[in-house]
């Protein structure tokens, strides 16, 4: 756990929201393997569970490990929280929230200095994205992008979705993450794709989407790295 005592006032923290007005669009999955892959990367992470069934901290109650930290504040205290993890030394905070919960979605996004977009390319997920880009416009339209989730290992959904997310002028992540039983199985032993499975294919996902993180927060993808 971050420790009071050693308060890195230097530390720029970043935050990143997970929000889309849709359950199952693998928001938990991609908040808590990000987290992971920035602790193996040395950064020094807060991930802040904003969703009613607390998915988040469910898993970390399984984790041997105490890293991530994972808080589960009320909506309102996110901005007391966020700033007790800044003065803390976190450098990155990562926000999960649930479906069709407007008041979590819309402070997270107000928070974010990045929001991704995690959905599926199916219509059923893409008929939500109005009411998702509408609670970012509210937020005051911070940088978006939308991820590609439980993507197929066949058929062309994918560039279809990409497709229409571009004609609604979401940006679309380069890396999508696929349909993958190690997502479930990691979840349920509390670890990340990338301690269950290494060398496997998720790990391979989550860690291009920590590098995207990186490249858009204009952070480096090791902690101090100079």
């Amino acid at each position: 756990m971050l420790n009071p005592q050693q308060v890195d006032m230097s530390t720029t923290m970043k935050t990143v929201a997970f929000i889309c007005q849709k359950g199952g669009t693998a928001k938990t999955t991609s908040a808590i393997n990000l987290a992971v892959v920035a602790l193996s990367h040395g950064h020094k992470v807060v991930l802040v569970d904003l969703d009613p069934q607390v998915s988040a901290s469910s898993w970390s109650d399984l984790r041997e490990d105490s890293e991530p930290a994972v808080i589960a504040p009320q909506v309102p205290h996110l901005d007391r929280v966020l700033a007790h993890a800044r003065e803390n030394g976190a450098d990155l905070a990562i926000i999960d929230t649930a479906g069709r919960t407007n008041d979590a979605a819309l402070a997270a996004a107000k928070a974010a200095d990045l929001v991704f977009v995690p959905l599926q390319p199916s219509l059923v997920d893409l008929g939500t994205i109005k009411a998702t880009l509408d609670i970012i416009r509210m937020a005051g339209n911070p940088p978006a992008i939308a991820i590609l989730t439980r993507v197929k290992a066949t058929g062309t959904s994918q560039e279809a979705a990409s497709a229409w997310l571009a004609q609604h002028q979401l940006k679309v992540a380069p890396v999508v993450l696929g349909e993958r039983i190690i997502y479930q199985n990691a979840y349920a032993r509390g670890l990340g794709v990338s301690e269950a499975e290494p060398q496997g294919k998720a790990a391979q996902e989550i860690q291009q989407l920590f590098e995207l993180t990186c490249q858009q927060l204009d952070m480096s993808t090791r902690r101090n790295a100079a």
